[in-house]
Order: C-alpha cells, then sequence, then structure tokens
C-alpha cells in the first residue's frame, strides 16, 4: 500500500510540475522534427493484409504544414500517379486517364490508395498543436524510451476528426513514438507506432511507421522513410496544379 501511495504521490508532482504550456510545446517539438521549414525525400508504403500484401514506392515534397506533393514511382500500374496538398485542398493527377480530381470534404476519411491511412491524415488539415488542448496523463515506457503520455482533446469547432487522441514522446530527443486514435464514442479506432529511430539528416527521427487499425484483425500499413532531407530550397509556386504535370 505504501509503494502504491508513493507511486501516485511522484505521479501527481510530475503532473503538475509540468504545466500546459510546456505540454503544448512538447508535442511541438515532437511535430516539428518531422517537418522543418521544407523537406524531400523518398520512402515506401507496404499495404498488408490477411491475404496479401503490396508496396508503393514514392517521392515527396513538403513546405511547412501548407504545401505537399507526392509522386508515385511503383509499382507501373500506380506509376506517375501525383498528390498535391495546397492549405485544406487536395488534387490527384491520374496519368492513365490524364485526369485532374480534386478530392471533395466528403472524401477526407476514405482510405488513401487502399491503405489505413486516409486522405486526411495525408493533408493533415488539423494541427495537433493549434486545435487541441493538451494534457499530461504521466510517463510510460515505450520501446525503452521513456515517454510523455499525452492526451489530446479538440477544441470547439476545431477541424478535427478524431474525438481524442492519445500520444506518447519520448523524454529524450521529443521522438513521437506511439498514438492511439479515438471516435467521438470514445472507441479505439487507429493505433501508430513509430520505431526504428535513426539519423535522417541533421536530426533523430523514427524512420518506420505503422497504422494498425482496432476492428480489423491482420491488416496493417506501414511507412518506411528511406531519405529525406529537411530545409532544402522549395518555394510555392512548386506546389502547383499545373506542376503535377511535369514532376518526374
Amino acid at each position: 500500500m505504501t509503494k502504491k501511495i508513493t507511486y501516485l504521490l511522484l505521479l501527481l508532482a510530475i503532473v503538475l510540475s509540468t504545466s500546459a504550456q510546456d505540454i503544448k510545446e512538447i508535442v511541438r517539438k515532437s511535430d516539428e522534427k518531422f517537418r522543418g521549414t521544407s523537406s524531400s525525400g523518398t520512402f515506401s508504403m507496404t499495404i498488408e493484409r490477411p491475404t496479401w500484401s503490396r508496396t508503393i514506392s514514392m517521392k515527396s515534397w513538403a513546405l511547412g504544414t501548407e504545401y505537399s506533393l507526392i509522386y508515385v514511382t511503383a509499382p507501373a500500374k500506380e506509376k506517375g500517379q501525383v498528390f498535391l496538398k495546397r492549405g485544406n485542398e487536395m488534387w490527384n493527377w491520374v496519368p492513365s486517364i490524364e485526369r485532374m480530381v480534386k478530392i471533395p470534404p466528403s472524401m477526407m476519411m476514405q482510405s488513401w490508395m487502399g491503405s489505413d491511412f486516409t486522405n486526411d491524415d495525408l493533408v493533415r488539415e488539423s494541427s495537433i498543436v493549434k486545435d487541441y488542448t493538451h494534457k499530461l496523463l504521466g510517463e510510460e515506457t515505450v520501446a525503452d524510451y521513456l515517454c510523455y503520455k499525452v492526451e489530446l482533446t479538440p477544441l470547439e469547432n476545431a477541424p478535427v476528426v478524431w474525438g481524442k487522441v492519445l500520444m506518447w514522446v519520448s523524454k529524450k530527443d521529443y521522438l513521437w513514438l506511439k498514438a492511439e486514435f479515438y471516435d467521438e464514442d470514445g472507441v479505439l479506432v487507429n493505433t501508430e507506432i513509430l520505431s526504428d529511430v535513426k539519423k535522417m539528416d541533421d536530426r533523430i527521427i523514427p524512420c518506420r511507421m505503422e497504422m494498425i487499425p482496432a476492428d480489423k484483425k491482420g491488416q496493417k500499413t506501414i511507412m518506411i522513410f528511406e531519405n529525406t532531407d529537411f530545409d532544402v530550397p522549395l518555394k510555392e509556386d512548386f506546389f502547383s496544379i499545373q506542376n503535377m504535370k511535369k514532376i518526374k
């Protein structure tokens, strides 16, 4: 009993010693490690299902939180497809039918390329820093890293799709190592696990991301970040509808 009381007092001290502003800063640092002011790189996405799997390879470019461009390099069936994000808008260029498609808001929660990521995940229209309140729940260990466990609750009228998000950020290097996404009824929908921590360009980041649906056994999507350069020279006009047809 004494040990339990001591643990509870210690946990309370941890919570009280970290202000809401400190928690928000922890979340901001973990989010910005993946972004920089701009970035370019290559990554692969493997969609795993109980009876099959397939891998898609891509190039990506991003400028801040408002602009991103993704070019599919393989397999041959999808090669040449381009996805563009400008602000809250999303476009898809399909070269096989020479068609430009604007993704409407009604489709933002649909699967992206048949994966367990949604169009909204790709756009990341909402900001985990600006659109949520942040509450420190305590500390837990994830993959041998001592982490802050933070609860994110959406602000009223914020453009978010989740009722609640739990995230685990390492105390060392502010690595985003795990997240759980809950619907408005408090039911777990997806678990995101980040691992394979290594140096990428000028920073230490997890290079493997798994998105695992809670209600679909044997199903998940794995992203592997193969190479990323941060703070590269990019301008807003690079992220244009016209450039979607030219990029290679």
